[in-house]
């Protein structure tokens, strides 16, 4: 084994003169006509798994193979390396009465990390290793900082975030993360498609910020001399396309959100919106629960997952409860039976505060949902039924005006995924804007600003409508067992080092 790999640990002294050492290598080869950062193109034939999985049929074939050196161990006249691509390693063989004596010679002067080109005959070795007896070797881009061992693992994680391509490089675990990450997104929308919804894109910069209670990103445009805001959702522009007439249509996209950061938030992240006419909220509780049951199947074989040492069964069947059944079942607390002076009186009694200008009847409920539901649902649990006061954009409950036509899924104790019969009465809608805008007013910057384009599409008239978002990067996190939305993002948010 190399000697830089003796050891986890390395002194700044031993570093930089293995980064000395490897640039004398590069000049080496620059000088001698053999730079490696002139190669422009490598042919090969297979991949490692393609070998390994087919060893019955591929045994005795020249292939042609290309990546990372990952291993070295030097034997005398004869060498083993392990070689990295895309989808797994296999063992080289490198003998130097086959390989040629000078060839040899410049082989054992590669180092760990070292991208290289092979072409040989696959073979198994006495102790059983699917392997290549190198032929040929070619150099196609030098290493010049060396690989660590060990990628640090939980000792720190921050510069596995930083400097994520090393991570990648290192731990085949991250790897596959991200590719069943890429899987995910690709099965979201083959069960979109296959549904009969059309996919668009909407701006991401927008004059107005709108579709969630959020706070923005502020940029300014130049040319326009106008302040502008990234978006915080796609609701807006989606349902304006259900106005003109496209009746089922989806996106999925960045949003962002100018918040805190933590295991859950990154201030920019991805979600699918859906929106489709003639249906309601329960219509979106069952395409919801039918897309995730989708992916399950088609991305890891089974609608049973563990996440952090807990089981989450994903088959069909989700429970679904009103958040005032909810709340009455784990603080006792009855809304349904009380007013609004009789609720604070009850909440009180709880021993809590609620904040100011938020003691309302609809605003106590959700407060005590809050504190007493959400960690306790588990399992995949659709919340429904939520007060007009924190649902600017949901239809209101035909035999409860208090309420709306609102769900929430929750998984874990997390919201995965929310979801409306749309508020298509432009009358209310102008009225639920005023009451966010005197918030807004009040000192609350997520609050909604008043959209009047959106008010005037609602004018022309828009189809009883459902629609759903759903955070795709939670989605990952618990397929992929992820405890940190950073480790399903390949470039989270990070603070700089000089801050």
């Amino acid at each position: 084994m190399s000697n830089e790999h003796k050891s986890t640990e390395m002194t700044q002294a031993e570093l930089g003169e293995l980064l000395r050492i490897r640039r004398e290598k590069l000049a080496e080869l620059q000088n001698t006509d053999n730079d490696p950062f002139k190669q422009v193109r490598y042919e090969r034939t297979h991949y490692t798994t393609d070998i390994k999985n087919n060893f019955d049929e591929m045994e005795g074939k020249i292939v042609s193979l290309a990546g990372r050196m990952m291993s070295k161990r030097i034997m005398g006249k004869a060498s083993f390396a392990d070689l990295s691509d895309r989808y797994g390693r296999l063992q080289m063989y490198i003998k130097r009465d086959v390989i040629g004596e000078e060839e040899y010679k410049a082989f054992k002067k590669l180092d760990i990390g070292d991208l290289v080109g092979i072409e040989g005959e696959v073979f198994r070795t006495q102790k059983g290793e699917i392997s290549v007896i190198v032929s040929k070797l070619v150099l196609l881009s030098k290493n010049l900082i060396p690989l660590p061992e060990k990628w640090h693992g939980l000792k720190d994680t921050d510069l596995r975030y930083r400097q994520r391509y090393v991570d990648l490089i290192i731990n085949p675990d991250v790897r596959d993360t991200f590719e069943k990450r890429s899987k995910i997104v690709r099965e979201i929308r083959n069960f979109m498609d296959s549904r009969g919804f059309m996919e668009v894109e909407t701006p991401c910069l927008n004059t107005i910020p709108g579709g969630a209670a959020a706070r923005p990103f502020i940029t300014h445009h130049n040319a326009l001399d106008i302040d502008m805001y990234m978006r915080i959702a796609t609701e807006l522009h989606l349902k304006r396309l259900i106005v003109g007439g496209f009746e089922q249509v989806y996106e999925i996209g960045r949003i962002f959100r100018n918040e805190g950061m933590d295991t859950k938030h990154n201030p920019e992240f991805t979600t699918i919106e859906l929106y489709q006419a003639y249906t309601d909220y329960v219509g979106m509780m069952d395409i919801t629960e039918d897309m995730i049951v989708h992916v399950c199947e088609k991305v890891l074989g089974t609608t049973k997952v563990t996440y952090q040492g807990v089981e989450i069964d994903f088959s069909k069947g989700w429970k679904r409860m009103t958040m005032a059944d909810a709340v009455k079942e784990y603080s006792g607390i009855d809304f349904m039976a009380m007013d609004g002076a009789q609720a604070l009186e009850a909440v009180k009694a709880k021993g809590l505060t609620p904040e100011k200008n938020k003691d309302s009847w609809g605003d106590l409920l959700a407060f005590c949902y809050e504190e007493f539901v959400e960690e306790n649902l588990i399992q995949p649990t659709f919340i429904t039924d939520y007060p007009v006061e924190i649902s600017p954009l949901a239809k209101r409950k035909p035999s409860d005006p208090r309420l709306t036509e609102r769900f929430e899924l929750f998984v874990y104790g997390r919201e995965l995924a929310n979801a409306f019969s749309e508020l298509n009465d432009p009358i209310d809608q102008r009225g639920r804007f005023e009451r966010q805008v005197e918030l807004r007013n009040q000192g609350d910057d997520e609050a909604n600003m008043m959209d009047d384009d959106f008010i005037t599409a609602l004018e022309y008239g828009m189809p009883p409508t459902g629609g759903m978002g759903m955070g795709i990067d939670r989605l990952v996190m618990f397929l992929t067992d992820s405890s940190s939305i950073r480790d399903v993002l390949l470039f989270p948010t990070m603070k700089p080092l000089d801050k």
